[in-house]
């Protein structure tokens, strides 16, 4: 014999497991320390001032 479901109960536990993995996404996406962003930033930084440094004139030909 089947096992009796409540729809509304799934519905909502389906819901929430959603929501847990889009959390969960997230959390990898921005759970990032303040050292950490601080990091990326400073990496930007030295790449962008070393793509600078390589060029030949300031002034477009």
């Amino acid at each position: 014999m089947a096992e009796i479901v409540n729809l509304k109960r799934a519905r909502k536990d389906k819901a929430r497991r959603e929501h847990d993995r889009a959390a969960e996404a997230n959390r990898l996406r921005f759970g990032r320390t303040k050292a950490q962003k601080a990091a990326d930033a400073d990496a930007k930084d030295r790449e962008r001032r070393a793509l600078e440094d390589k060029k030949l004139t300031d002034e477009p030909a």
